[in-house]
């Protein structure tokens, strides 16, 4: 039967959903840089939400967010997630329901359309060339992730392509404590089933539990400490999918 309905799928795929979704990728890449510029990045912001939801909707994609009543609009956070597909972004930027940037590759500021609308919105590009080139990006991250508005990293620095987890780098802990910020720990479940590797796409069903902040400043000298607290807090309902969970290294 999956066979069956993957055929069945692909018509769909490349006469429907993959030329919507390259025209409102350009819709909406140009909404969020206007009203960036026009209004304010915030602003800017909602469209890149709208486009991801947009995005979820023709798949189709299929929602369930817990947890949600763990977060404090007024607060930001560095909000440190698996990672196991290109649609994680669409998952968290279309349903997380907060404000927020991500840190990217300057190499992304390239990408035609969305590289400029991302700039203009204010995501963080990470310039890793020189010490003095990332602290410079730490300190540019400083002055937007104010008043709520916080960023979003994979600790894993890959995906994993399924449910289960790799290790955490230490990367995106040294970031929180930089930027002086709670960790709010986020579990994404499923996206992998909607896309992998090959753009094999299918629609699904997928979850995203948001957990209790952890106060970073409680482990300033427990930093190892922090980050396997943060892995278990977002392995555990992967856990209790009886999946398996990779055992952390270094």
């Amino acid at each position: 039967m999956k066979k069956i309905g993957y055929w069945l799928y692909q018509p769909y795929k490349f006469l429907i959903f993959i030329p919507l979704f390259l025209v409102f990728s350009l819709l909406f890449s140009i909404l969020a840089a206007s009203f960036s510029i026009l209004i304010n990045p915030r602003v800017g912001s909602f469209w890149g939400a709208s486009w991801a939801k947009f995005t979820g909707y023709i798949t189709p994609m299929f929602v369930t967010v817990k947890g949600r009543e763990n977060i404090d609009k007024n607060q930001s956070y560095v909000i440190v997630a698996n990672h196991q597909s290109g649609y994680d972004i669409f998952l968290l930027y279309g349903w997380i329901g907060i404000d927020f940037r991500w840190i990217m590759k300057k190499e992304l500021r390239k990408a035609p359309a969305i590289g400029y609308a991302s700039y203009k919105v204010g995501h963080i590009f990470l310039d890793r060339s020189s010490p003095r080139a990332a602290m410079e990006s730490i300190n540019e991250a400083k002055q937007k992730l104010i008043n709520g508005t916080s960023v979003v990293i994979f600790p894993e620095g890959t995906r994993s392509g399924s449910n289960k987890m790799s290790s955490f780098k230490k990367g995106a802990f040294k970031i929180a404590f930089e930027l002086d910020l709670p960790i709010l720990p986020v579990t994404l479940v499923n996206t992998h089933k909607i896309y992998n590797k090959g753009f094999n796409l299918l629609p699904g069903s997928v979850e995203m539990h948001i957990h209790k902040p952890i106060n970073t400043s409680e482990y300033h000298d427990r930093q190892d400490e922090l980050r396997e607290l943060t892995r278990e807090t977002i392995a555990s309902p992967l856990t209790h999918k009886k999946v398996e969970v990779l055992t952390p290294v270094g």
